[in-house]
């Protein structure tokens, strides 16, 4: 099956053919021709299978036809990073269409989010929280909404956003159709989808969440402080561009500033890193200016990469979910990819859950020449009780010397206040000169006789 077999537009084929897809994915054959038919949807696709272009496709077509300076299109998602490159998707594949989109996130300014809606963009593609902050002024009704996506919506359940997600439903007319994406289906999303869809097309929804069938998938037991030696031998010996998946924000903090002391560009992406610094990491290893980016989950399903090589999870996810968004990164659209899984002896409990989830044993690796009983040289973390009490002695530090300068100043006033003070000298009145008395005496000081003086008359000799 070929894209022109759905019947789309020349302006949307062309735009396809520059991006060089070829074939729709399963996704795309299942989503696309019910979506064009202005049917709901609802679609349990895993991670990187296509499903972006399974709605932006039909939402562009619906488009081209009716009215243009009005936002008929909502697209939400759960990240900054995934809703930005959804609306980079409908950007690509409505080139030459006249079509407008903007992201709505946080993070960002939101002078321009405001011209977008005061504009009447056709489509917006927003996180929850921020298209909040926008409803509370006059100039975003979206009155003219006729199609609404949620995309990850299962995600948008993992951060907390269920009721805002309500709320945002609440500000809005009931849209004409909608286009329900998630990669799993647990019990709170499923009755969203009953209460948001009407009649919808139902796609893969029994399947079991697995990670996409061209990923070779491996796990590195090994003991926690020799991961990163392990990382960079694997870098060394067989790693191309990889992103790296971390538990916390300071373990992708940590791991980045070791890569980059080895010599190995290494950019981080989390919570705590500002828009502009997530976005230009993004870009950097898009971009091959960086060989890894280091990430927490809250990148795991925002981060669209095209042909990525590898994907490592530094420490093994809390739970499978996880586990498949994370290893979803690569061997995106039906291409091939690598994921790796370092565990730990203590982390052996999760990875046994995550092989039950999808059902099978991973393959367990030991790299060769690699010395596991290495005594390590570089402590990735440091353990909690060490870093309260370094925390305890640096604030204890500074309330002393905060004190030592209080006292410093005290004993420099006491001094000051101590010390005799100085006599001024009184300034001296001026003493008569009798010289210049005497020499003066002739001259008056009255005026009359001043001018007598001057009319008298020479004598003659």
């Amino acid at each position: 099956m070929n894209f022109s077999d759905f019947s789309l537009h020349p302006k949307l084929l062309r735009a396809v053919e520059q991006m060089g897809y070829t074939q729709p994915t399963p996704i795309q054959t299942q989503a696309i021709p019910p979506a064009l038919a202005e049917r709901d949807v609802l679609a349990c696709a895993m991670t990187g299978s296509g499903k972006t272009a399974a709605f932006v496709l039909p939402i562009l077509q619906r488009l081209l036809e009716g009215p243009r300076g009005v936002t008929r299109a909502l697209v939400l998602a759960p990240t900054r990073e995934l809703a930005a490159q959804v609306q980079e998707q409908f950007e690509q594949l409505g080139k030459g269409t006249g079509i407008r989109s903007a992201a709505v996130f946080g993070g960002v300014g939101m002078e321009p989010q405001t011209r977008a809606f005061r504009s009447g963009v056709e489509v917006i593609v927003a996180t929850p929280g921020r298209l909040l902050d926008h409803f509370q002024h006059p100039y975003a009704r979206l009155e003219g909404l006729e199609v609404l996506v949620l995309d990850e919506a299962d995600r948008m359940l993992d951060m907390g956003f269920l009721p805002d997600i309500r709320r945002v439903l609440r500000h809005i007319p009931k849209p004409k159709q909608t286009l329900f994406f998630s990669a799993t289906m647990p019990e709170p999303i499923a009755e969203l989808a009953k209460e948001l869809l009407s009649n919808p097309v139902t796609i893969n929804t029994e399947r079991k969440a697995a990670p996409a069938k061209g990923i070779t998938q491996a796990v590195y037991p090994v003991p926690q402080e020799l991961k990163p030696a392990l990382l960079l031998a694997l870098l060394d010996r067989q790693l191309g561009n990889v992103i790296v998946f971390t538990r916390t924000k300071h373990r992708a903090n940590r791991l980045a500033e070791f890569l980059e002391k080895n010599g190995v560009n290494a950019a981080r992406i989390h919570g705590n890193r500002s828009q502009s610094q997530r976005t230009e990491a993004l870009a950097g290893f898009k971009s091959g200016k960086y060989r890894v980016l280091v990430a927490t989950d809250i990148a795991a399903r925002g981060i669209d990469v095209e042909a990525l090589e590898h994907v490592v999870n530094f420490d093994v996810p809390a739970v499978p979910e996880d586990y498949i968004h994370r290893v979803g990164r690569t061997a995106r659209a039906e291409r091939t990819g690598e994921a790796f899984t370092f565990v730990a002896p203590d982390e052996e409990a999760q990875l046994r859950d995550i092989e039950k989830a999808i059902g099978r044993k991973l393959e367990r690796v030991m790299l060769e020449r690699f010395d596991y009983s290495a005594r390590p040289q570089h402590k990735l973390e440091v353990p909690i009780q060490e870093r309260i009490a370094a925390m305890r002695a640096q604030r204890a530090q500074a309330r002393a010397n905060k004190a030592a300068k209080e006292q410093r100043a005290a004993e420099a006033k006491a001094q000051q206040d101590q010390a005799p003070k100085p006599q001024r000298a009184r300034p001296a009145k001026a003493r008569a000169n009798p010289t210049a008395e005497a020499g003066s005496s002739d001259r008056s000081t009255d005026p009359k006789k001043r001018r007598r003086r001057r009319r008298k008359p020479k004598t003659q000799p």
